[in-house]
């Protein structure tokens, strides 16, 4: 029986398209299965610039895809080719669509940063320089003409960023973190400065931010931030001296080697809130929302003094005898435990 060469050719055909078919098939499942192809996860970055073919090539290379050919092939006809830089984390058990879909998309690797209330706008600048993955602009004595030049409309940089969790991405510029920052504090001290009690002895918001970095620094017990905002509040309005031991350290700068003379308490500074009256002309710290509500919301009552107890926390006093009694209880016969607030404040005691 002769087999016709049609016949043959047709075989030959359909053997190849079943073929290919196959082999679709199996290239499919390879793009769309997680595998392991590589030993753990890692951290990749795709360069600014960096071709889609670069990409696959350097994936390879690592052990990431077997076929970048293939892996090329399918991002253009998917319209998956364009590519953004930055820092991914690519899981051992992706699949290749996957690794294209999430460099594609641009999901970047977030890291975070922690900016702790009461710390100064120096101790903030340390810690973003800290990361090593933060580009850093703000060096030297340019910060100040780097933020007005962003658009941060500020004279003096303390107090103006907001303490708080940030995201960021590898290659952020310090400059961007405290963008954010600043825009933060502006949203909350104008949505806090809204809903302001009547009567408070501030001209401004401004105002009520000064006060708030002083309430930051007197206290790490946070159920006192209302009751200390009360005792200044009440000294305001009443002509009298805040007499607050952080303004004076504030108002010492590099002088200060954690502890304030009597010496300290008669030098005349712009801070020194034994001499002055009223408030500082800045505030002295990075406040969070809980002491602006507090500046905004003082504690009624008769308190004029407090002092440290050595706990962490303070006992209130209305008259100066009551005052001067406490200082001598726990100022002056302090226990080996003994421990202030973060700026060991004590009202009245000078």
């Amino acid at each position: 029986m002769t087999i016709s060469p049609l016949k043959i050719l047709f075989a030959l055909i359909m053997w190849a398209l079943l073929t290919l078919a196959a082999m679709g098939v199996f290239v499919w499942q390879w793009l769309h299965t997680e595998h392991a192809s590589f030993e753990d996860n890692i951290t990749y970055v795709v360069e600014a610039g960096s071709s889609l073919h670069f990409v696959a090539k350097d994936l390879n290379a690592n052990g990431v895809i077997r076929w970048p050919r293939v892996w090329v092939l399918y991002a253009r006809i998917f319209d998956l080719a364009s590519i953004r830089a930055g820092e991914y984390r690519l899981n051992k058990n992706e699949s290749p669509v996957a690794i294209l879909r999430s460099i594609h998309q641009g999901i970047i690797v977030q890291h975070q940063i922690t900016l702790v209330e009461g710390h100064r706008f120096s101790s903030f600048l340390s810690e973003i320089h800290s990361k090593d993955n933060i580009a850093k602009t703000l060096t030297g004595a340019n910060a100040l003409g780097k933020m007005l030049e962003a658009d941060i409309p500020i004279d003096h940089l303390e107090g103006w960023f907001y303490p708080d969790t940030y995201q960021f991405a590898a290659g952020d510029s310090d400059l961007s973190i405290l963008q954010r920052s600043y825009k933060k504090m502006t949203f909350v001290l104008a949505e806090e400065w809204l809903d302001r009690e009547e009567g408070l002895p501030y001209k401004n918001a401004y105002e009520a931010l000064i006060m708030a970095s002083i309430i930051e620094k007197e206290t790490g017990a946070g159920h006192e931030r209302a009751q200390i905002a009360g005792v200044f509040v009440r000294r305001l309005r009443k002509g009298m001296r805040l007499q607050t031991d952080p303004t004076v350290i504030y108002g010492m700068g590099d002088s200060y080697q954690g502890n304030i003379r009597r010496k300290d308490l008669r030098t005349a500074t712009p801070y020194n809130t034994y001499l002055i009256n009223g408030l500082p002309p800045t505030p002295i710290a990075m406040p969070g929302r809980k002491a602006i509500n507090a500046a905004l919301h003082p504690e009624p009552g008769a308190t004029l003094y407090f002092v440290a107890k050595g706990d962490g926390t303070h006992y209130f006093s209305k008259t100066i005898t009551e005052h001067n009694n406490a200082v001598r209880r726990f100022q002056k016969k302090r226990r080996s435990d003994y421990r202030s607030s973060p700026a060991s404040a004590s009202v009245g005691e000078g």
